[in-house]
């Protein structure tokens, strides 16, 4: 039997019964205008909110998945609880969402811990029963999308540093070199700014991000000019999409809380984004 890890979540950041949820995700998904993307995909950046806050906008970015078949998605994402590790992923067999199981690729995660190990030196930590909302609250959106059954490569960054970020993105793009593989990164924008402030904030963020820029994703907070609290997830993200061949990233979606709650005093911004591949003759 696998070791399912339980959802500490659902029924609270999204609907708790599988009926509920598929209708949720497939109401948001048939309300995406989606422009299709003009090349392969590699990846996608998506919010991660309860799904009334940012879900809206997190199918955008899921909505350019339904043509892919990957059979590995690697989700990156930050860490926001204090564990004693740079990169944490799980120790159970599998994700259990009320959409069913989704199987964790333990080898495919030794082979990136011996990536690391080997090139900077440092391990990821297998965790039990984690309360990280980041990396699963993306996975029913996942079920819906993917109808394949499909592997899960679960990467959560305590240290968003730019050396963390990059041995990390460049450890994926090297593990995933020979996988058929889609790359998520898990990332909210601005938090609890006015929305006329959050909105520059975000625009900042978001022109590095379409830039394909995960240096400059990473120095905007230190700048004081653009925050994501995931920018080391969005960064990896890109620098992994990068070694895979992606060249391009369009900006899908931008909302606010606000937008839900009708409060703009203090909002938090979410936004979606592909990467992807152009053609080349």
């Amino acid at each position: 039997m696998l070791d399912i890890r339980p959802s500490p979540i659902a029924g609270t950041w999204y609907p708790g019964d599988r009926e509920s949820l598929a209708q949720s995700i497939d109401s948001q998904l048939q309300e995406c205008d989606v422009i299709p993307i003009p090349g392969e995909l590699v990846g996608v950046i998506a919010p991660h909110a309860g799904h009334r806050y940012s879900g809206q906008v997190a199918a955008y970015a899921f909505q350019c998945l339904k043509e892919t078949t990957p059979e590995v998605v690697a989700v990156v994402s930050p860490l926001h609880y204090p564990l004693p590790s740079q990169v944490i992923t799980t120790a159970h067999d599998a994700y259990g969402t009320p959409l069913g199981t989704v199987v964790v690729d333990h080898a495919l995660l030794d082979r990136l811990e011996a990536e690391l190990a080997k090139n900077e030196g440092f391990d990821i930590a297998h965790i039990r029963c984690d309360s990280e909302h980041s990396l699963e609250i993306e996975l029913p959106f996942l079920q819906r999308v993917l109808p394949h059954s499909f592997r899960l490569l679960p990467l959560m960054l305590r240290d968003q540093s730019r050396s963390t970020a990059e041995a990390v993105g460049h450890a994926l793009g090297t593990v995933l070199a020979d996988q058929s593989a889609i790359v998520v990164a898990s990332s909210d924008l601005s938090h609890f700014y006015p929305q006329e402030t959050a909105l520059q904030l975000d625009a900042e963020i978001l022109s590095r991000i379409e830039a394909f820029d995960p240096a400059g994703v990473l120095s905007a907070e230190e700048e004081g000019i653009g925050f994501a609290c995931g920018r080391g997830a969005v960064a990896a993200v890109l620098w992994a999409a990068g070694d895979l061949g992606a060249d391009q990233v369009k900006v899908l979606k931008h909302a606010t809380s606000g937008d839900v709650t009708g409060d703009y005093n203090s909002v938090v911004g979410y936004g979606a984004a592909a990467i992807y591949r152009q053609p080349h003759d």
